[in-house]
């Protein structure tokens, strides 16, 4: 028996014969996530069913130096969980129980393989709200969500997953279980391990247990789009509406491709003559929403909008919502290979940025429909191409240098909330420096100096694997 085949062996006596996967048709799914680029099988993947599992499973990889690459539903948009290196893929989707709703507290614990639409069912029936929705968020687990620090539509107004995380408890490489925080609002007991976590890509741990911040249900929302003919005018509205003190819920930018190719999917009456839309949500207090609604139909107008449509209803609204929701795989339909980017400028900037958009990919030659975030600055340029084009993805890939390198200058972000992963290693210097860079690695080396946690992502090995 090959060493190999004994360490499966001890892998199947952890979590069960049923839940270790070995087979080359399954192991080829597991290799894939939600971005185009390529990698390997695993070795195997293992489904633990509780944490304990899991710190067994990590002391035996441990042991062996075999590569794990923790992972969720795979909707990442970064190459996070791809299994460059092989190794063992520990996918949490089987611990997905709420294990405490606490209305005193305001608290929410769970497990890694919560799915994070089921998480907003089961607070909401309680009257209680937990903001993060990443377009995802019907698939997309909250262990995912922490590990890339998942955004969402309605960041501008609420933030972010990082905001909502108070406590964390997760499997460190070494095999030891870390707890971090707890459901005190304030905690400054030494460094704040918790925030460091949050967005650690897999890289430093293995998230077992979670507590989620809540706050009060919003008592209702509106919903209205604002149509526009020059997508520099819809850009404008938002510098606006941000300028004035609005803060909406909502503040979604969807250019002409996207708002066409939505229609065309979703069926939503969506005005295809437009060359850009604003979706706007404003939530909160009856009596307030009216009036913040009103000001910003004003604003759009004298913002020369050719339309502003009100949601007649909240079924109108949730359509609407539904739609700005579907746009990558509204998009995918269009060419064989999407390349979904992740770029975020400060709102006053957002008018540049998508200048800058058009720009290049004129300059180029690429076909790119953009949509995003638009209240929190983020946009999403999406590229619509054929990866077995080797010219057309070089043309891509220097409009996506050049964008990214637009962004940094206007004081912006090569990456709001899809993570570094492998999509984005080379570029990440020219976001932090030369400092930040060194810091970091310093810090996975202190946790992980065999480097086997999710290896060749954030930074390239070389810059993170000791030599024994």
């Amino acid at each position: 028996m090959s060493i190999r085949e004994a360490l499966l062996r001890e892998v199947e006596g952890v979590v069960g014969k049923e839940n270790l996967l070995t087979s080359a048709e399954d192991l080829a799914c597991y290799s894939y996530d939600a971005t185009p680029l390529p990698s390997r099988p695993p070795e195997a993947v293992a489904l633990p069913g509780s944490a304990e599992q899991v710190v067994r499973l990590i002391a035996l990889a441990s042991n062996e130096g075999l590569k794990v690459i923790p992972r969720g539903a795979g909707t990442n948009l970064s190459g996070g969980t791809l299994p460059v290196q092989g190794g063992l893929v520990l996918c949490l989707t089987r611990m997905n129980r709420i294990l405490e709703l606490d209305r005193d507290n305001m608290t929410v614990t769970v497990e890694p393989g919560v799915v994070t639409s089921a998480l907003h069912a089961a607070v909401e029936s309680r009257g209680l709200f937990y903001p993060p929705d990443p377009a995802s968020m019907n698939v997309s687990t909250i262990g995912g969500n922490v590990g890339e620090c998942a955004g969402g539509l309605r960041g501008r107004k609420y933030g972010v997953t990082k905001d909502y995380v108070l406590g964390l408890e997760m499997v460190l490489p070494s095999g030891e279980v870390l707890v971090t925080g707890g459901k005190t609002v304030k905690n400054v007991a030494g460094y704040d391990l918790t925030r460091l976590m949050v967005g650690s890509e897999g890289t430093l741990g293995v998230f077992t247990r979670i507590i989620l911040k809540l706050i009060p249900m919003p008592e209702g929302k509106k919903t209205m789009l604002a149509l526009y003919d020059s997508l520099e005018r819809a850009a404008s509205t938002v510098s606006s509406i941000i300028a004035q003190g609005i803060v909406p819920s909502t503040l979604e930018f969807m250019d002409r491709v996207t708002v066409r190719c939505v229609a065309d999917h979703t069926g939503v009456n969506m005005p295809r003559n437009a060359e850009a839309v604003l979706l706007i949500e404003v939530d909160g207090p009856k009596a307030a929403i009216e009036g913040e609604a009103a000001r910003i139909v004003e604003l759009c107008s004298r913002e020369h909008a050719l339309e502003v449509r009100v949601a007649r209803d909240a079924q109108e609204g949730l359509a609407l919502t539904l739609a700005r929701r579907a746009a990558i795989p509204a998009l995918a339909r269009l060419r064989p290979t999407i390349k979904l980017e992740d770029i975020t400028v400060p709102p006053s900037k957002l008018p540049e940025m998508i200048a800058a958009i058009s720009r290049a990919a004129a300059k180029h030659q690429v076909q790119v429909g953009t949509f995003g975030h638009a209240g929190d600055g983020n946009l999403h340029p999406t590229f619509l191409t054929d990866q077995r084009d080797a010219e057309e993805m070089k043309r891509v890939e220097a409009t996506v240098k050049e964008l990214f390198e637009t962004a940094i200058s206007l004081g912006g972000t090569i990456s709001g909330e899809h993570g570094i992963g492998l999509s984005k290693i080379r570029y990440l210097p020219l976001q932090v420096g030369p400092s930040g860079m060194k810091v970091m690695r310093a810090i996975k080396t202190a946790l992980d100096p065999k480097n086997l946690f999710n290896p060749g992502k954030v930074f390239l090995d070389s810059d993170t694997t000791t030599k024994p």
